[in-house]
């Protein structure tokens, strides 16, 4: 028996859709190593239009390796107490959850525990929500010790005030989507085991905190400056990492690129040297969304805290899409929940390469550039606007070190930009350009 699916304004045959998909990957000679799963999308509107809050759920599904069937979009003036959604439409996605043979139904917005079992003894498939879709991403991305700790505490964060009302979620045994992480028998386990589990991970992040902050010691004493990448998820941050070090360095010291929801998920950290005197280090971190989980941005402040110490944000915009106006909100509260919404900022629109009339000249001193990472496009001029924003306006002064203090000379020779040196009777004597903060070691030097 045939059944119909939404699949691009048409209906085809579920099982006609699976053979193609088969065959879409045959083709190619590419194994399936991960199950894919039929998603039906929900959404509540009140208030506020939530057209894009939904396309973005369907490519957070799609990132979670689900096909998406179909969508319900239900009005209400306030979500139901039980079901979230009214009787009617609860019945309703009963219907479309069989017809379709859909395994899962992703809800928009967070769910209580009570009102996932009560969904899913009415529907009769998994029930997840939001939430639990971007936890199960970062559990598939997460790569470092530490960021699969991240996500493993964000995902008890969630689940333990839920443990007496989930349903499938938990009973179920097997895979699928928001069953990552800790998995089921932690979760069934009483509040005590898990709060003590909560415990545990923290004490580990904190260490590894520790660690980080003492790496972060010897980089503030060598003295270079940071410039941190932020912005909304795939707008394209670590292809403009890469894009920087290629343009700088000439070297291959590249960070995994892909465009997909959530690529970078570990901070990565690159030096970058312009010249022999001016190196600085470059910092990709995880992309941010909308909805962005709490207890997901509590367990990433580890990580995040990066941003904190950072010179300057380059805040990287994909120009190609129409609402970044709303990526740019979305960032800015994120970046100020953690404490760095007072930071220097650079905007950067990226992506520039795909919307032409974005691609003019920018001038050098203004707080937004238009750029494309991916075909070089100003990326001088970002260069530049970088090093002016981190290194100052340099001074041209000429210094007599005494041949007693070597150690100056060296300084010199290390952190200046030599223009000429020369040894006389009295000591070495220097034309150098120097920032302001080398200037207060050795000003007692000058000469005219």
């Amino acid at each position: 028996m045939f059944f119909v699916c939404q699949e691009n304004g048409a209906y085809k045959p579920v099982t006609l859709w699976y053979t193609e998909l088969m065959l879409k990957f045959n083709e190619h000679n590419d194994v399936i190593t991960e199950e894919y799963y039929r998603a039906i999308l929900v959404g509540l509107q009140t208030a506020e239009d939530i057209t894009y809050s939904m396309e973005e759920l369907k490519g957070l599904a799609e990132a979670a390796n689900a096909q998406v069937l179909g969508q319900i979009i239900q009005t209400l003036e306030r979500p139901n107490t039980a079901t979230f959604i009214g009787k009617g439409k609860t019945e309703e996605l009963r219907e479309l959850a069989e017809n379709m043979e859909a395994d899962v139904a992703i809800f928009n917005d967070e769910l209580t525990g009570m009102q996932i079992r009560n969904l899913e003894e009415i529907v009769g498939i998994r029930i997840i929500d939001r939430t639990i879709l971007i936890l199960d991403i970062f559990a598939r991305r997460a790569v470092s010790r530490e960021g699969k700790l991240q996500v493993e505490l964000a995902q008890l964060k969630y689940r333990l005030p839920r443990l007496t009302g989930f349903g499938k979620s938990l009973s179920r045994l097997g895979g699928g989507i928001g069953t990552r992480g800790p998995g089921e028998k932690k979760l069934e386990t009483d509040r005590r085991h898990i709060e003590r589990q909560m415990t545990e991970i923290k004490a580990e992040l904190e260490r590894l905190r520790k660690t980080r902050s003492v790496q972060r010691a010897k980089r503030e004493k060598s003295e270079l400056p940071v410039v941190a990448l932020v912005g909304y998820t795939n707008s394209g941050k670590s292809a403009l990492m890469n894009r920087i070090l290629k343009e700088a360095d000439k070297e291959e010291k590249s960070v995994a690129e892909k465009d997909m929801l959530f690529a970078t998920l570990d901070t990565q950290q690159r030096s970058v040297r312009l010249d022999a005197s001016r190196e600085f280090i470059l910092v990709d971190t995880v992309g941010f969304v909308s909805k962005l989980p709490h207890g997901l941005i509590e367990a990433f402040k580890s990580t995040l805290e990066e941003v904190l110490y950072a010179d300057l944000l380059l805040h990287v915009v994909d120009a190609s899409y129409e609402e970044n106006r709303f990526h740019i909100e979305v960032t800015d509260k994120v970046l100020a929940e953690i404490g760095a919404g007072s930071k220097e900022k650079l905007m950067v629109f990226n992506k520039v390469d795909l919307v032409p009339s974005l691609s003019l000249n920018p001038s050098s001193g203004t707080d937004t550039l238009f750029v494309s990472a991916k075909e070089g496009l100003h990326m001088d001029v970002l260069l530049e606007e970088i090093q002016k924003r981190i290194f100052g306006k340099k001074l041209r002064i000429r210094l007599l070190i005494p041949y007693a203090r070597g150690d100056i000379s060296s300084y010199l020779c290390e952190k200046a930009q030599v223009l000429s040196m020369d040894y006389e009777e009295e000591g070495t004597r220097f034309e150098v350009e120097i920032d302001q903060d080398i200037y207060q070691r050795v000003k007692e030097y000058e000469t005219v």
